[in-house]
């Protein structure tokens, strides 16, 4: 995928950001090689094009776009370098926010959570676009081994292996989210044990086309 290819995968996902998140607070990303191309800071979904996307290298310097990169970079940034994925989707959905304000991990109440793993680990809390905040983010995914997790007080961040994935999995958590707090309020939610998710790991490995 080239720089150019990047920019406009950005500019045809964005929109898919309003239907997941308030306003203008969430952001996405693609990689190809040393660098990602990322949504502009402070722009709505569907306001720039693909000569506006910022192209940004995995040391944090912009090499290409008209536009500021997101304020997450440092997030986008430490996923990439640290952990094996090609897309990145941050939001501030509200099921997923709740969990986060919550400081709980969203447990394997239901078998779609193996598309991003066994559970869903929580980051501690740092202010936005901080270093250490990517770092509490890449730790938490690292340990849990899984490709989600909630940001306290803050929101929620998935990878995947491209942005349709990983757009894709961020509407699983946050329907699961849902599901798990809904079914919280009128009774004690039960997990899949460790067998039953095996099973869905090896079912998934031939799923689709």
């Amino acid at each position: 995928m080239s720089h150019e290819q990047q920019r406009q995968a950005v500019v045809d996902w964005a929109p898919e950001l309003a239907d997941l998140t308030p306003g203008r607070t969430g952001n996405l990303s693609v990689r190809e090689g040393d660098a990602f191309a990322v949504t502009p800071t402070g722009v709505p979904y569907d306001g720039f094009d693909a000569d506006d996307v910022p192209v940004v290298d995995l040391e944090g310097e912009q090499v290409a776009g008209e536009m500021k990169p997101s304020s997450e970079v440092p997030m986008h940034r430490h996923l990439y370098r640290f952990l094996d994925t090609g897309a990145v989707v941050h939001t501030h959905s509200t099921w997923s926010t709740t969990m986060s304000v919550l400081h709980e991990p969203l447990p394997p109440v239901h078998y779609m959570i193996v598309a991003v793993g066994r559970e869903v680990p929580v980051a501690e809390y740092a202010p936005y676009g901080t270093e250490e905040l990517a770092r509490n983010i890449v730790d938490a995914m690292d340990e849990a081994d899984s490709r989600a997790c909630f940001v306290e007080n803050h929101g929620l961040v998935v990878t995947g292996e491209d942005l349709p994935s990983a757009v894709e999995n961020t509407g699983h958590v946050e329907n699961l989210s849902q599901v798990y707090l809904q079914a919280r309020g009128n009774g004690e939610p039960q997990e899949l044990s460790d067998a039953q998710l095996g099973v869905v790991e090896e079912k998934f490995e031939s799923y689709g086309q």
